[in-house]
């Protein structure tokens, strides 16, 4: 994989400003320890992936070969550099703002800069995202009900066992609650506070019918509909802030290296078979 080479994780494991989980467990969703680790990284990159030719958006480990499903205790990282991240946020992403909420006890990495973009969160925070997490969720629930192409799960066996995949029934109900939470009060609970959160277990092992997740995701679609105009958050994030801190960010960052804008560190010591740390 092309975001998987030794040249990308040795730019992840030296500019890594944070790292956490962004899984089933930081939601507070994993049963019976069947979950794999899911990590998100944030990094920030030499100056001649920026400046230069060369480029770097992110790098990517799975301890599983590609094609091959994860299982328990398998681990999943994405380190993005730190201006496609913002991007994404600023869009809405539902996945990529999760770091900024998510508990320190959650994180592998956190330095003083990440500490300072997860104090800012609110610049980057606007309508926008519950746009992203409203399409998400109803994108997820027309696949469940058969009514748009694509696959909807990957997952057989909780199909013969319930009739349907009750992991993404529960995760598409979970991108309903949260966008809710985020347009009516600008922060997410992580994890996902109750009673939502034993309602979600019990739909994960099976507990609720097909029709249950189906009504519970309409009527949280229903009403993100309806906070996506009304909400306290603005319309549009704070482009011009997040621009400015970006570049203060690397020009920070690279100053702090040892000789200043130095190219990318050496290979020694770092392993293709290893994730950034």
């Amino acid at each position: 994989m092309k975001h998987s080479t030794p040249e990308f994780a040795r730019i992840a494991e030296r500019g890594t400003l944070l790292r956490c989980e962004v899984g089933s467990t930081v939601h507070g969703l994993a049963v019976d320890g069947a979950s794999d680790r899911d990590e998100m990284g944030i990094c920030v990159e030499p100056p001649e992936y920026v400046i230069g030719l060369r480029t770097f958006e992110q790098y990517m480990y799975r301890s599983r070969p590609e094609h091959v499903r994860s299982t328990a205790d398998d681990l999943e990282l994405t380190v993005y550099s730190l201006r496609k991240w913002t991007r994404l946020a600023l869009e809405g992403n539902p996945t990529v703002l999760l770091p900024l909420f998510t508990p320190e006890t959650e994180f592998v990495v956190l330095t003083d800069l990440g500490r300072e973009l997860r104090a800012h969160r609110r610049r980057l925070l606007s309508r926008r995202a519950g746009h992203r997490f409203l399409g998400y969720l109803r994108a997820q629930r027309e696949r469940l009900e058969g009514t748009r192409g694509g696959r909807h799960t990957n997952r057989p066996e909780l199909v013969a066992v319930h009739g349907f995949d009750t992991k993404y029934a529960c995760h598409m109900v979970r991108l309903g609650i949260q966008g809710v939470e985020l347009m009516e009060t600008g922060d997410l609970t992580l994890p996902v506070p109750e009673p939502d959160r034993a309602w979600l277990r019990a739909l994960r092992r099976g507990e609720h019918t097909r029709r249950d997740a189906l009504e519970r995701a309409r009527d949280l679609e229903e009403r993100l509909t309806a906070l996506c105009r009304t909400s306290d958050l603005p319309a549009e994030p704070d482009t011009d802030w997040a621009n400015r801190w970006l570049v203060a960010a690397y020009q920070r960052t690279w100053s702090s290296w040892s000789g200043g804008a130095s190219s990318t560190p050496s290979s020694e010591g770092t392993s293709a078979n290893d994730p950034a740390t």
